[in-house]
């Protein structure tokens, strides 16, 4: 995002930045008061859409706190420069604030041009992450040791004060505003419960970062995950798999059962012989001639990529319906089933279990959002008169109606369905890779970066929103690189032909 004279919120995107555990940032140069007024919509949207109202009027303060000194750092910058004074020299430091307010206040408008022409920024960035949200203030002005030091004496006097009539008593001193803002703001952090280890500052990479970590509600995520169980438990038009599916499934797990009698009973099947036969005449397995036969067509692929195959079948079979959203659901996750297999070909073809999961992981990733789009109106009854038992907000279920806790609802599908464990596991944390089992953790990267990438090569999402981590493990932590596979994937999925590897 960045700043425009006219700017609206896009409520979408925070909730799909909230949903996919996504950091969401906000860019300006000058922070005009436009500006100033859209952060703190997008912090109070933010906060609402994890049920944490209670927060927003202390959350504002502080961001508005931190953006404005940030800002401040950077006209600092440009004035030291103009007035040749090193800021880095205490004596120059000293002189040049002596008259920095007052002589920046005079000609404000000149101190903020020079600031966006040397691309001296101030960033937002809010992510929501596991129980906690974090909060970042940046600006591309590293901390002078002065500067430094100041700030920790005013976080250490803050420590001193239980109220902010106490402050006001007791501050005379108002030299670059004596700390009193950042003194108020440690006072608020302190009434939503917060402690120093919540509130950190530092410089890194030439960027000078305030870092705000807010613990969420433990009782809201408790709350959500009971609606969630219940919501599985208590539909009843979830259907077990199809009884044809079972009967091949319980030959694939007889080691006394013959390949020629699996492939009889897919025989019977005209859906899974087409679905099959498609998948072995794919550009997957790059055969020199067609295969008509369902007995060759089941040793090319295995007992494994049969199974996986039963899965993806049996699971949309059952989840499916004709409305548009789930069709559009269904139409990603083909997408980010097939980006998931030739990124795992390209990346891990060597881990040959992780290439054989990685399609059928990626087709299953979202199952947990399609529950709500095969629920009656007698179940959302019952779900609303369940949550009005347990003492529970609806908005708890209207959080997981728009996509919160998804990937929870769907590993506990996986679980009712007794799917293999490394499918649960991609289900589960195809947001956070990094929370994974280790021995599923490669496979739950590779979903992770074909859903980000499908998400990405839509427009529906910026390099910034990936985990940096992730794209240094894969070397696609360049703009130009990850154009470069999004692109190949787009088209080759459009195609139906095999992604070229680069």
């Amino acid at each position: 995002m960045s700043e425009n004279k006219v700017i609206k919120i896009n409520e979408n995107k925070i909730k799909k930045a909230i949903e996919g555990e996504m950091p969401l940032l906000i860019t300006t140069f000058t922070l005009p008061h436009e500006m100033e007024l859209y952060i703190g919509e997008v912090v109070s949207c933010f906060l609402r859409e994890l049920n944490q109202e209670y927060m927003i009027q202390y959350v504002l303060y502080c961001v508005n706190e931190l953006t404005s000194n940030a800002k401040k750092a950077n006209t600092k910058r440009v004035y030291f420069q103009e007035k040749k004074l090193d800021i880095n020299n205490e004596y120059q430091y000293n002189l040049g604030m002596k008259n920095f307010k007052q002589e920046t206040l005079d000609d404000i408008n000149h101190y903020l041009l020079l600031q966006k022409e040397l691309g001296l920024y101030v960033k937002v960035l809010l992510q929501k992450r596991n129980r906690k949200m974090k909060i970042e203030i940046k600006n591309n002005s590293p901390l002078t040791f002065f500067e430094y030091k100041r700030i920790h004496d005013k976080i250490t006097r803050a420590e001193n004060y239980t109220s902010v009539e106490d402050v006001f008593s007791q501050i005379l001193d108002d030299s670059e505003g004596a700390g009193l803002g950042i003194i108020i703001m440690i006072l608020m952090l302190k009434k939503i419960g917060l402690s120093d280890e919540n509130f950190k500052f530092f410089t890194e990479n030439g960027e000078t970062i305030t870092r705000i970590i807010l613990d969420l509600d433990v009782g809201l995520q408790k709350q959500l995950n009971i609606v969630s169980k219940e919501i599985v438990d208590s539909i009843n038009s979830l259907p077990h798999f199809p009884e044809n599916i079972q009967k091949i499934n319980n030959l694939l797990n007889d080691k006394n059962s013959k390949l020629s009698d699996i492939a009889t009973q897919i025989s019977s099947d005209v859906t899974l012989t087409t679905d099959l036969l498609k998948l072995v005449n794919s550009a997957a397995f790059s055969l020199n001639s067609p295969c008509q036969s369902i007995l060759k067509a089941v040793q090319l692929v295995g007992i494994r990529g049969i199974k996986n195959l039963l899965y993806s079948l049996g699971s949309m079979q059952s989840l499916t319906n004709s409305s548009d959203e789930n069709s559009k659901i269904w139409e990603h996750s083909n997408k980010v089933a097939f980006y998931a297999y030739n990124l795992a070909r390209n990346f891990c073809n060597s881990q040959r279990d992780v290439v054989d999961d990685s399609y059928v992981c990626g087709l299953l990733h979202d199952m947990g959002k399609v529950i709500f789009y095969n629920v009656h109106q007698d179940n959302l009854k019952q779900f609303n008169e369940f949550c009005t038992k347990k003492n529970i907000p609806n908005t708890v279920f209207e959080q997981i109606c728009s996509g919160a806790n998804h990937a929870e609802i769907g590993a506990m599908i996986t679980e009712k369905w007794n799917f293999p464990t490394v499918i649960n596991h991609s289900v589960r944390f195809h947001h956070n890779p990094s929370e994974a089992p280790e021995e599923h953790r490669t496979l739950c990267e590779i979903v992770y970066l074909a859903n980000m990438i499908a998400h990405y090569s839509e427009n529906q999402l910026e390099l910034y929103q990936f985990d940096i981590n992730i794209l240094k493990k894969y070397n696609l932590d360049s703009l130009e690189r990850l154009d470069t596979i999004s692109n190949r994937l787009s088209t080759a999925y459009i195609e139906g032909s095999a992604f070229k590897k680069i």
